[in-house]
């Protein structure tokens, strides 16, 4: 009976923000930061800089992982998959099959004010169970915070929840997916409320779960009928309402935030869903890349049932859709990369005719970084360690073009007048030469 009062409580709170909510816009709690879509209110990072110019420090974080870090106050999280000497006898190393060693999944905390290390904390030394794409690694999910709690996501090696001193409040074992192809694993924990939501596609039961923050306590579990899907959950509110909405291959579903029922669904992506769904005057915008790209726009008022086909979707496009990274929309622009040979496009988001591109990005490498943006200005990094800066316009016009020395595969960060960048070795944290 106890039990059954606290899950009711914690539904009670699933709509209601907390103080860290009104807090988080000064922050960057989630993988696509603190409006859930890429775009910052404040601040002023630089447009320029190189390995000489504009680095205030630069860190070496040990092992790889392309996880977004996340910024509270003075804390900077840091999730990493470190390559240990202890082989697994009769691994395979071949291909995208598991690798022959076993890894040590980390979490640090670093003082945003100089980069050193306040604490680190492994959670968890296994050998994974599958490979990974070549460019992924084995801690490509991120975290998220509410500035009270740390939640370290290694997707099947675990879910940790800490205070933000590193003390282990609790863990979760949430299974071992079945990933197609070995790309690896990609989806990220969204928080609403009192809710912490994970979407689980894979090539096994596939599932979406609401856990309570507080405790990882399960407050709603809703089986979904897909296949491997990469993207992350989307918390929208719609007349007083609130929706999880996650893409998928098979459908894109938006569900009841209080109990998971699912409210409507629509097919017409593709077989590779990765980024994360944006939110914008009541339209959703879903999207697939590679062999099978498209992108939709979903009007939220006659979402409702299946609306595949309907006059719910006002418009569709299929080709130079974004294969891995997340794309922005910003003063109704929609800017998405292709990824491969990096081609970026920009749309009108009311009526999806392109304002320009496929424009070729001169000096950058595929982008799988999620594309970022401050003061009207757009920030895309690639694997060949250059972050472009174009203006936000209806013309494609470039700022700046600022190259590090290493590949750059996790999301930019902006907090304030810095900006993180996570390349192969090091945190950067970009900001003016005082």
């Amino acid at each position: 009976m106890k039990r059954r009062l606290l899950i009711f409580l914690s539904l009670c709170l699933l709509l209601t923000p907390t103080l860290a909510d009104a807090e988080q816009k000064s922050n960057w709690p989630h993988w696509r930061g603190p409006n859930g879509n890429g775009l910052v209110d404040q601040g002023d990072p630089p447009v320029e800089w190189d390995e000489t110019r504009n680095i205030r420090w630069k860190v070496k974080i040990p092992g790889t992982g392309y996880a977004t870090p996340l910024v509270w106050g003075e804390r900077i999280f840091v999730q990493t998959a470190i390559q240990t000497e202890k082989a697994v006898e009769g691994a395979d190393a071949g291909g995208r099959s598991a690798p022959p060693y076993f890894f040590q999944y980390s979490v640090l905390a670093l003082d945003r004010r100089n980069g050193e290390v306040l604490w680190e904390r492994m959670v968890r030394e296994a050998h994974p169970h599958e490979g990974m794409h070549p460019t992924a690694s084995f801690a490509s999910t991120s975290g998220a915070t509410d500035g009270e709690r740390l939640y370290a996501y290694f997707g099947s090696q675990g879910l940790y929840c800490f205070d933000l001193d590193g003390n282990l409040k609790w863990e979760k074992d949430l299974g071992k997916a079945r990933i197609a192809r070995s790309f690896g694993e990609g989806s990220s924990p969204t928080i609403y409320g009192n809710a912490l939501l994970i979407n689980w596609d894979h090539e096994g039961d596939s599932f979406i779960v609401a856990l309570d923050k507080l405790t990882g306590e399960e407050l709603w579990h809703n089986e979904r009928d897909e296949r491997t899907s990469w993207s992350t959950p989307l918390v929208v509110e719609h007349k007083g309402k609130h929706q999880v909405i996650v893409s998928a291959s098979k459908r894109t579903r938006g569900y009841d935030l209080a109990s998971g029922k699912l409210i409507w669904e629509c097919a017409g992506l593709g077989a590779n869903v990765v980024p994360m769904p944006l939110h914008a005057n009541g339209v959703v915008y879903v999207t697939s890349g590679h062999r099978d790209p498209a992108m939709q726009a979903i009007l939220l008022d006659k979402a409702k049932g299946d609306i595949t086909g309907s006059d719910a979707v006002l418009w569709s496009i299929h080709q130079d859709t974004p294969y891995v990274s997340s794309p922005i929309l910003y003063g109704g622009r929609l800017y998405f990369m292709k990824t491969r040979y990096s081609p970026l496009s920009c749309y009108d988001a009311e009526t999806g005719e392109a304002l320009y591109g496929p424009q070729r990005l001169e000096g950058m490498k595929d982008v799988y970084a999620s594309l970022v943006g401050v003061k009207d200005r757009v920030y895309i990094s690639g694997l060949g360690g250059t972050t472009l800066v174009i203006k936000n316009g209806p013309e494609y016009e470039v700022l700046a073009s600022n190259k590090l020395d290493e590949p750059i595969g996790a999301s930019p960060v902006m907090v304030d007048d810095e900006l993180y960048l996570r390349g192969n070795e090091h945190l950067y944290c970009i900001a003016k030469d005082e």
